[in-house]
């Protein structure tokens, strides 16, 4: 989970100085966010107050209209993975955390996914994966589906992965995964299907938490 982690503890980056304009004023005034007390989220989270108040302040220190767009939050998760392109990745988990498909995450919508990540339990974090390989969120996970988010994290990895792997290696390790998953042969995986295949095949748990590590 390491990137996540610290993704919006960053101090401010220098950003360049917009035009003061009705318009940028407008703008800001449109996608400004309130969060939900904090209250509310220490109860809905498994984070403490004082946790809730430090990854606040560094969400609005990234992102002062008290929202994330996809293309920022690429960039900002690009930094942590410099040596290959994690634009793909990126996209995919941005739509994980965009929960309601607005276009936007917002403070809560990071802390509740990121509590889940960090200090959920095993059924709710297969959960949340399975809603991650679910790209068009109908609720069963292909196997082109699972071949995307599979290359899209060697593509972020980049030249980290050792030995160097094959161009057909993503491919391969999904046909494993994917007939291993699809208990009844019928070309998806169900969410039952996806976590009771990972909670009983530790060489599959083992893989998840591997790719855990780069959320």
């Amino acid at each position: 989970m390491g990137a996540l982690m610290v993704i919006f503890s960053l101090q401010t980056k220098q950003r360049r100085k917009r035009t003061d304009s009705v318009e940028d004023e407008l703008e800001l005034s449109a996608v400004r966010h309130r969060p939900e007390a904090l209250e509310q989220l220490e109860a809905q989270t498994r984070f403490s107050r004082k946790e809730l108040q430090i990854l606040y302040r560094g969400f609005k220190n990234e992102c002062p209209s008290g929202v994330v767009n996809e293309d920022t939050f690429k960039e900002i998760y690009s930094q942590f993975f410099p040596q290959g392109d994690a634009s793909t990745y990126a996209h995919f988990l941005f739509n994980a955390f965009d929960t309601d498909h607005n276009g936007s995450v917002s403070f809560e919508d990071f802390v509740m996914g990121l509590s889940i990540l960090l200090r959920g339990t095993v059924q709710e974090k297969l959960n949340w994966a399975f809603n991650l390989y679910d790209i068009n969120k109908d609720g069963y996970i292909t196997k082109e589906e699972m071949l995307d988010i599979i290359k899209s994290i060697y593509d972020m990895m980049g030249k980290c992965t050792y030995p160097i792997l094959k161009e057909e290696t993503p491919r391969q390790h999904v046909e494993i995964f994917f007939q291993k998953m699809d208990k009844n042969r019928d070309g998806v995986v169900t969410i039952d299907e996806f976590i009771d295949c990972c909670q009983n095949d530790e060489n599959i748990m083992r893989s998840m938490q591997l790719f855990e590590n780069v959320i």
